[in-house]
């Protein structure tokens, strides 16, 4: 009797109770976070890092999820600091931002730009990392240097509770802006 009880109240109560608060008090959350455009297609999450590879988009952290940022096999590369694959990556990574957003030689490269996060699935990017990819976004879509920095701005998250963490830039939600902004005319 103990255990039909024990399983009826943590199997089937319990869960329906934290679901009905999950979906009252955080229903973006509970749902995952999506981001939909107007016609309500899910153009994807908040939550997960996306591929963009033109030049017309801000690019984001490299990936070691599976075959791109597959959330299925969410992991990082697991090559540790000593790692010479992990050392010559970082260098090959390092000349092409650099030739890619047209820094010089010398110009440094935020590190976000040249490594994967841990889970190999991080949305956002440091301002600094944005701020640097301006210029080839510009030159890409034909908008000014000055409205992307604008743009950049509104889609940076702030620290977390307002002291933890670093401002990140949702490079997802910043993508679509883009999208919208050079589509009108």
């Amino acid at each position: 009797m103990a255990t039909l009880v024990l399983a009826a109240v943590c199997c089937g109560l319990y869960p329906l109770i934290v679901f009905g608060i999950g979906q009252v008090a955080f229903r973006d959350q509970a749902n995952g976070s999506l981001i939909t455009d107007k016609d309500g297609t899910v153009r994807g999450s908040r939550l997960l890092g996306q591929g963009f590879t033109a030049d017309r988009y801000f690019q984001p952290r490299p990936s070691a999820a599976g075959n791109g940022y597959d959330a299925a096999n969410s992991s990082g590369s697991n090559l540790g600091p000593t790692s010479q694959k992990l050392n010559d990556l970082i260098k090959a990574r390092i000349s092409d931002y650099r030739k890619e957003n047209g820094l010089a030689d010398t110009d440094s490269v935020p590190a976000d730009a040249v490594t994967a996060s841990g889970s190999g699935l991080d949305p956002h990017i440091t301002v600094r990392n944005a701020q640097l990819q301006r210029p080839r976004v510009a030159k890409a879509t034909g908008l000014s240097v000055e409205k992307l920095r604008g743009l950049i701005e509104q889609h940076t998250d702030g620290r977390a509770f307002g002291v933890l963490g670093d401002p990140g830039v949702n490079v997802l939600s910043l993508n679509l802006a883009l999208d919208t902004l050079a589509a009108k005319p």
